[in-house]
């Protein structure tokens, strides 16, 4: 399958897939590693000039030419979708079934955005008409619309290698806006990446659409990405990431002589609250559920329930029983990057020097995450700060309080999260709506008897929230609102039609 499939290890800039850099070899989990190339800051450079230089067409663009666009690298990553699923895996350890429901995730974002932008209400089309007569001032004509921003940096993300990396959701938003957009591929999945980045090279050329519209630079050092925030025509950035990486990122944006934008989503741990009546009534049912979210794609996800804030006494026994009884079925499973699973390690190792351990304490094999349980009291969370840090991977906290007025202060602990869960029965909604205030506070986006893995793609999803779990809390990476950051208003003033933009025109 994959012998048919040329790859480079290369950079594609302006149209051209370049070497440049030094380079690196592949980590992955199956199959032979691949030579790379590891871009610099020359590199960047050319692929934001290339990128600056495409604004000026892409920038214009009609709705109907970016939107049939979009449409197509959809269609050209499905061309080699058998491919992708084979790389993916080999390079990730992610299963068929998982990395096939990504690319079809991935593509759905692609079809998504050309649909909203050809509806046009993302635009916010405003007209005051003049009027001139107006005592004691008359009013000029001025009209409004979203613009671009201009070229626009994208980072890949470890555990999506196709729905939040080379096509992924900041992508497909960028494109959709009118921006062009340079990628800087992640040293985890660089051979997936490669894949996709050839998918939208083949639509730039079936649409005409010039060269720079897309730039994909591989890189497994921190130069690449920081000259790439820090170049000067870069206009925004989205990432997806480690709090430490994307903080580090977020400060270069603000400190730059023009900042930018900073779209960072750098995880949660999503804590589910579960309520007395819910738990007395199906406690073990919430307890297995809980399980199979926990450990979903090896607990790799940023939506991840980290913790669970549940009473005391026999009935929240059962809901744990029940969860490792569950969590006892699931074996080690690799993980994405030897680095992530030394991670995963020390995190686990820092949670057992303060918590109780409920899971048996034995090293997995190399590379490899095991679900690990760790019990506290109310009070012991609440002094203990460093026990809400993210443990990326298949680790949990359960937090057990001794009344609802300790849970409310359990939920007031939390910093910004991208999720928060309420598992409730109809004789909980008094004390879920004094909840309310202190979760929609903290998260983007709340539940109610469910569990935050899975993130639909839709125009009401938020998937953001306070920092830390991302760095602007107006803002989503899923969902059509996404286009949003992507785009500013202006205004025109009296200017004669046909120097409006063409959306702005007859309006």
């Amino acid at each position: 399958m994959l012998d048919n499939i040329h790859l480079s290890g290369k950079h594609l800039i302006a149209g051209q897939w370049v070497e440049g850099g030094t380079e690196f070899k592949s980590d992955p989990v199956t199959g032979p590693a691949r030579t790379v190339c590891s871009g610099s800051a020359t590199e960047i450079d050319r692929a934001v000039r290339a990128a600056e230089q495409a604004f000026a067409t892409y920038g214009w663009s009609e709705r109907e030419t970016r939107a049939r666009f979009l449409e197509t690298i959809a269609d050209e990553i499905e061309a080699r979708g058998a491919a992708l699923t084979a790389l993916g895996a080999n390079e990730t350890g992610l299963p068929k079934a998982r990395l096939e429901g990504e690319r079809a995730r991935t593509t759905g974002q692609l079809r998504m955005f050309a649909a909203h932008i050809r509806k046009g209400d993302y635009l916010d089309r405003r007209h005051d008409v003049a009027l001139p007569d107006r005592q004691p001032l008359p009013r000029p004509d001025l009209r409004l619309i979203q613009r671009p921003l201009g070229a626009v940096a994208v980072f890949g993300a470890s555990n999506f290698p196709l729905a939040f990396s080379t096509a992924g959701g900041d992508t497909a938003a960028a494109l959709a806006a009118g921006c062009p957009v340079v990628y800087k591929g992640h040293p985890a999945h660089p051979a997936t990446g490669e894949l996709v980045a050839r998918a939208i090279e083949a639509a730039i050329e079936a649409h005409s659409l010039p060269a720079g519209t897309f730039g994909f630079v591989q890189s497994n050092t921190n130069e690449a990405g920081e000259a790439l925030v820090r170049h000067p025509l870069i206009r925004a950035v989205g990432f997806t990431g480690s709090f430490h990486g994307g903080k580090a990122l977020f400060d270069i944006a603000m400190s730059r002589p023009e900042p930018i934008p900073f779209y960072g989503e750098l995880g949660s741990i999503n804590p589910v609250f579960v309520l007395p009546a819910a738990l007395a009534a199906r406690g073990r049912e919430i307890g297995t559920g809980w399980a199979g979210s926990l450990t979903m794609g090896v607990g790799q996800f940023c939506t991840n329930p980290g913790i669970v804030v549940l009473p005391q006494g026999p009935d929240g026994d059962a809901l744990r029983d029940a969860a490792l009884r569950a969590l006892d079925e699931i074996a080690p499973q690799p993980m994405l990057t030897q680095g992530v699973a030394r991670g995963y390690a020390d995190a686990v190792a820092r949670v057992a020097a303060t918590a109780r351990r409920l899971t048996e304490a034995k090293a997995p094999p190399a590379r490899c995450g095991a679900p690990v349980v760790f019990e506290v009291t109310d009070t012991e969370w609440l002094a203990t700060p460093d026990l809400a840090q993210e443990m990326f991977g298949p680790a949990a906290i359960l937090v057990r309080t001794a009344s609802p007025e300790t849970m409310m202060r359990v939920a007031q602990s939390f910093s910004g999260q991208l999720t928060a869960t309420v598992q409730m029965d109809a004789e909980d909604t008094e004390q879920a709506r004094n909840l309310m205030p202190v979760l929609e506070r903290m998260a983007g986006r709340i539940l109610a008897n469910g569990f935050p893995t899975g993130v639909e793609v839709a125009d009401a999803m938020v998937h953001g929230g306070p920092f830390p779990a991302s760095t602007n809390f107006g803002a989503t990476s899923v969902g059509s609102l996404g286009i949003r950051r992507f785009l500013r208003p202006v205004s025109f003033q009296n200017l004669p039609e046909a120097l409006l933009p063409a959306d702005l025109r007859d309006v």
